[in-house]
């Protein structure tokens, strides 16, 4: 009765756990963001999946691809089983712990068989139970801790997720515009090399002079330089690109071209409070901020003594073929206090460090958001300055264009000399090339905004789930 009164004082106590409860920091988010042109009530873009955003087929197999065989995502995955097998592990701390013991001594010396050791019974077999309440809440907050830092490293898989789906898409469109710009240059080595023929006509019928000749040459050699250049980078990023595919570097097909890629009209960034539940990367500096505060009250817990229960059943006899005889039995059971003494001091130091860990983990948190509203806020300048970017660029180019045709009129007419068509020529190469950085910025811009916004891996049933983890996070919340 005496111990039946004792367990049930001890689940009394065990609702209370000393050490303070996680509550999420009070962040202010602001009802919308300064670069937001959009209403801040519209649907955010990170709802839309990703498959509906990058319309390329070919894109979509890509990133498919990675999902499933990137490698940096099989280690994360692989990370995450690592830390389920550590919660479950802790769990283990609520139920009583049993080992068992046994002696069976025989020796050999010189071919002849020796028994028995200095003590009256040479064979016995005992087993021991000790069984930990949770007075203080030691386990539970480690079992806290364990499961903040399970979902942690299960955002962290996401965080990666969505990182792979703009990686590779952003690689996508930086080798479209490559491809773009080799068209460019190709297109205008053409045409400076029907420049040089026409001026090696003119120069022998004695028409202009040598250094003009000499002119049209050099800028037929710059593009054929810029050819050159760009097959380098193209390859250097096809590379890159098989990297998060993971495979060996190889060759990447192509879809659509960069003028053809589709984007949504209106890329709207909703709420910035719904960073603070989206974002991957703010959920798992949550989940550690909420790890090391439950390390808080395990430690504290630890500086007060620990009940337990604890007993031993056996049996044990001289000899081995009455271990089981009547009377040979042993057991004992009943409660156990345990204290620090002179490790007190060190105790009350470490409780110190994990409270020092859950000031870090604090500052990370806000610093992390921080870091999300002005990702975010870079993402929608950008989306929206390319935008006119390249529209000012495009009219730029329809008039470069113009004042070419007319230069080579004058020029083959003699009304102008060949600096007009040169100057003309050299502005539209460059006008077109930059139109096609730009293409591909605004593409890129709508990608780090779709990233900044947390989008790329909700809705994804390309991607690796953990329904144990899900359960764990309901639970949590």
């Amino acid at each position: 009765m005496q111990i039946l009164a004792l367990v049930l004082v001890s689940g009394l106590l065990f609702a209370c756990a000393v050490g303070p409860d996680y509550s999420r920091p009070d962040i202010p988010a602001g009802d919308s963001f300064r670069m937001a042109k959009e209403a801040a009530d519209l649907p955010s873009l990170a709802n839309m999946p990703w498959w509906e955003l990058y319309q390329d087929e070919e894109l979509q197999k890509l990133i498919r691809i990675a999902l499933a065989e990137n490698k940096d995502l099989e280690r994360t995955v692989a990370t995450i089983e690592e830390f389920e097998a550590r919660l479950f592990i802790a769990k283990t701390d609520f139920i009583p712990q049993m080992t068992a013991t046994s002696n069976f001594p025989v020796a050999r010396l010189g071919g002849v068989r020796f028994r028995g050791f200095p003590n009256p019974f040479n064979y016995y077999l005992q087993g021991n139970l000790a069984w930990e309440i949770d007075v203080w809440g030691r386990i539970r907050r480690s079992n806290e801790a364990a499961r903040g830092d399970l979902l942690a490293r299960e955002e962290n898989r996401r965080a990666l997720v969505l990182q792979l789906v703009g990686g590779v898409a952003q690689a996508y469109f930086d080798l479209r515009q490559f491809d773009l710009q080799l068209e460019i240059s190709e297109r205008t080595l053409r045409a400076w090399e029907e420049s040089v023929r026409i001026s090696q006509a003119r120069h022998r019928q004695g028409l202009i002079h040598g250094l003009d000749l000499e002119q049209f040459q050099a800028e037929r050699e710059n593009a054929a330089a810029r050819i050159a250049d760009l097959k380098r980078q193209m390859i250097q990023k096809e590379n890159e690109l098989s990297v998060l595919l993971g495979r060996n570097p190889g060759q990447i097909p192509r879809g659509q071209s960069l003028t053809d890629q589709v984007v949504p009209p209106v890329v709207p960034a909703g709420l910035p409070s719904e960073l603070l539940q989206r974002r991957p990367d703010v959920v798992q500096a949550e989940q550690q901020l909420a790890a090391a505060t439950a390390r808080i009250g395990a430690a504290k817990a630890d500086r007060f003594p620990k009940l337990s229960l604890t007993g031993l059943l056996g049996t044990a006899n001289p000899s081995l073929s009455k271990l089981f005889a009547v009377g040979g039995d042993f057991g004992i059971f009943g409660p156990t206090l345990t204290g620090p003494l002179l490790n007190a001091v060190s105790l009350g130091f470490q409780q110190d460090a994990a409270e020092a860990q859950a000031r870090q983990a604090i500052a990370q948190y806000k610093q992390t958001i921080l870091t999300a509203f002005k990702e975010v806020e870079d993402a929608l300048a950008g989306v929206s300055t390319a935008r006119e970017q390249a529209a000012a660029q495009e009219r730029q180019v329809n008039a470069l264009k113009a004042a070419l045709r007319l230069a080579n009129l004058r020029y083959k007419g003699g009304l102008a000399n060949y600096l007009d068509v040169l100057i003309a020529q050299r502005n539209l190469f460059d006008a077109e090339l930059a139109l096609a950085t730009t293409r591909r910025l605004y593409l890129t811009s709508v990608v780090q905004l779709y990233k900044a916004l947390g989008g790329g891996w909700s809705l994804s049933d390309h991607s690796r789930e953990q329904p144990a983890v899900e359960a764990l996070k309901t639970g949590n919340n």
